[in-house]
């Protein structure tokens, strides 16, 4: 990590928790003087500082209202800085991005979801708390490649495990792709694969190279431990 971006990084943390909008813009403002794109402003400051600000949080050495405050700032930025991506030409790919809710978890969603299509790809945001069988109806209608699971939390990780379940059992969009990245996901080595994800990886931008790597990678019925006594069962029956 240069100097410069250590030193942006450290100057972040202070406007970001005292609500100062007007701070934030600037430290942003001159990461575009130090000659930084937007992309690389998304994923070197703003990523790294929203991964500080959750682990803060969660450790309590900041309180809820900081929190918030802090989130929805950086929510700001973030909508700015994705009308100033460079965008490639359209790549024919699409996916669905969903992610529990909160705000943290829908800003890591969104981020995702810029990134991407600044890189091509078709995507629809779906956001958090969308019922398991809205999501399916939407991978019926949209048929996209990929499904993003981004960010979930460890209460509703039971939830992520049921839709994948839910997916193989309906059979809706064989050739779906599923990946998971963030939240939870980072934090807990093994989840992704536990609960039948065919990918996994940290950020945005991992994500679209192990995509692009790994077409047609699918999870193992080995791997594929959700339902597996239900599917035992049946096979037994």
């Amino acid at each position: 990590m240069s100097t410069t971006l250590e030193t942006l990084l450290e100057r972040f943390t202070a406007p970001l928790y005292a609500g100062d909008r007007s701070g934030a813009r600037a430290i942003v403002a001159d990461a575009f003087e130090e000659g930084m794109s937007a992309e690389e402003i998304l994923m070197q400051l703003v990523w790294p500082t929203m991964d500080k600000l959750q682990a803060s949080y969660r450790a309590d050495h900041i309180n809820t209202g900081t929190h918030h405050m802090a989130s929805r700032l950086l929510r700001m930025l973030a909508d700015q800085l994705c009308l100033r991506l460079d965008r490639s030409e359209r790549n024919g790919r699409s996916m669905l991005v969903v992610c529990s809710p909160g705000e943290p978890e829908e800003l890591g969603a969104q981020i995702t979801t810029d990134i991407a299509e600044a890189h091509g790809w078709t995507v629809h945001f779906a956001g958090g708390g969308v019922p398991n069988d809205e999501i399916i109806a939407w991978l019926g209608q949209l048929e996209p490649q990929v499904l993003m699971v981004y960010g979930t939390i460890p209460s509703a990780a039971p939830m992520v495990r049921q839709l994948v379940d839910l997916l193989h059992d309906v059979g809706i969009c064989p050739k779906l792709q599923i990946i998971c990245s963030g939240g939870v996901f980072n934090r807990a080595e093994g989840l992704a694969e536990e609960i039948g994800s065919d990918l996994f990886a940290p950020d945005p931008l991992a994500s679209l190279k192990i995509l692009d790597a790994h077409p047609a990678k699918r999870a193992t019925p080995d791997q594929q431990t959700v339902g597996r006594k239900r599917r035992l069962k049946r096979t037994g029956e």
